[in-house]
């Protein structure tokens, strides 16, 4: 592929398709890992639910040494600066084994602190202690594979790490109830053994996306001087990828406030919620798909200064968005009753979770908006901008929908109406302002 000439319609079919592909196995596993979780008992449910606002942790670092290595390593092969290609490869794995260490401390020091501050009772909490820990053990493994990632993503290669996810998936179904339950001389490890099977698959990934490097020409041409940590590159990545880690991990602070509320009906409410968000996800897929798609080809053009292309790129990328989440909608407005028990036999899980989706139905369309817009700001290297858009979309409108829900005292169904009404305001407002960006700024990026 031709990212810089191909048909822009035709490039974002064929990046985003073995995306998204790659992510639905990515949260195919997590569905498997909340499957079991249920087998153990709802509290265990209830955990592994719970944890997710900390895992994030390594989930949104991940998410911005992606965007800084795709982002700054296309923009140079658009510039066809082929030392600065490889001097930011080497930099975004120095980058990328430092910044897991921090991570990993700070999942260490607060994880139980973010438990107990969504009113877990001492069960909940010692079992998400027992998984988080076990995950934090392993964040280099989690960040380097993003890290050799970048580089192929800047290359416009997204088939190589769907083929990863895809294995990982299947290795997890394998270990997962091996090490749950227990098998031959292994022991029953619990929701333990889900933090262990996770880690083994993470391993396997890195496997695969490093043999792929050593085989890339331009990664041949490399050389240890480009693995020197030097401070121009180092900085470009730190300014690069940590607005939108910060941006990100307001998702975390959003989970929090969600849980801490929904906490209020007790922990099979937070069950249902939590095995209903993961459905969801699937459901958001093709949307994190054609972001990949698109942080591509805008970060290769916006190099080579093809505007035309980049906002062709933008429009194309909405408008394929919103007829899929369109057609999500309706699907999971009409499964809702039932899809919860496929996690849980509990009818109280079952109820909160079939009631959280009917809602989420009305709020998909307005996803794809929010999403590619910051992923169109992720390519132009304008990172402070979707960190802006993220702590209003993640800290503001969490904030403001808690305090509005408690001082009417909201029950589960209206605190989620509240949380779509400000969904579909934050996009609105984004679209119009990427619009006005386009015509009036892009020019002078």
């Amino acid at each position: 592929m031709n990212l810089l000439k191909d048909e822009v319609s035709l490039l974002v079919r064929r990046l985003a398709v073995p995306a998204s592909i790659g992510t639905l196995f990515q949260t195919l596993y997590t569905i498997v890992d909340t499957f079991y979780a249920g087998k153990i008992s709802p509290e265990a449910l209830s955990a592994l639910s719970k944890s997710f606002p900390i895992y994030f942790i390594i989930i949104a670092t991940s998410i911005g040494v992606t965007v800084a290595g795709t982002s700054l390593i296309g923009s140079s092969i658009g510039e066809k600066n082929e030392k600065n290609v490889l001097s930011y490869f080497g930099n975004v794995i120095i980058y990328a084994i430092i910044i897991s260490v921090a991570v990993s401390i700070l999942g260490f020091s607060f994880g139980k602190n973010i438990f107990q501050l969504m009113n877990s009772s001492n069960t909940v909490t010692t079992l998400g202690l027992e998984y988080i820990n076990i995950i934090f053990l392993g964040t280099v493994l989690f960040i380097l594979v993003v890290a050799l990632n970048s580089f192929l993503h800047a290359e416009g290669d997204t088939k190589t790490y769907r083929n990863a996810l895809i294995f990982s998936f299947f290795l997890n179904i394998i270990l997962n109830p091996i090490l749950i339950f227990g098998f031959l001389f292994i022991p029953p490890l619990g929701i333990t053994g889900i933090g262990i099977a996770t880690l083994i698959a993470q391993f396997a990934s890195l496997l695969i996306i490093l043999i792929k490097i050593l085989n890339n020409q331009r990664i041949k041409q490399i050389t240890l001087d480009h693995f020197n940590a030097k401070f121009f590159f180092l900085k470009n990545i730190f300014f690069q990828s940590m607005p939108i880690t910060i941006a990100i991990l307001g998702y975390s602070v959003a989970a929090t406030i969600v849980f801490t509320y929904v906490g209020l009906f007790g922990e099979y409410a937070v069950a249902g919620y939590g095995s209903a968000t993961r459905i969801e996800q699937v459901l958001l897929l093709p949307i994190l798909g054609i972001n990949t798609a698109i942080i591509s080809i805008i970060a290769q053009n916006i190099g080579a200064k093809y505007y035309d292309r980049v906002e062709q790129s933008y429009f194309t990328s909405i408008k394929y968005g919103l007829f899929i989440m369109l057609i999500a909608g309706v699907v999971i407005f009409i499964s809702a009753d039932i899809v919860p028990k496929f996690f849980s036999s509990n009818p109280e899980v079952i109820m909160y979770g079939s009631m959280y989706l009917k809602i989420s139905a009305f709020i998909l369309p307005a996803y794809p908006i929010f999403f590619l817009s910051n992923g169109f700001f992720m390519a132009l290297k304008k990172s402070e901008k979707a960190m802006l858009n993220n702590i209003v979309r993640n800290v503001v409108v969490p904030i403001l929908s808690f305090y509005i829900a408690r001082f009417i005292n909201a029950d589960f169904k209206t605190f989620f109406y509240i949380w779509a009404i400000f969904q579909w305001l934050i996009s609105l407002i984004l679209l119009f302002y990427v619009k006005y960006y386009i015509k009036h700024k892009l020019a002078n990026v």
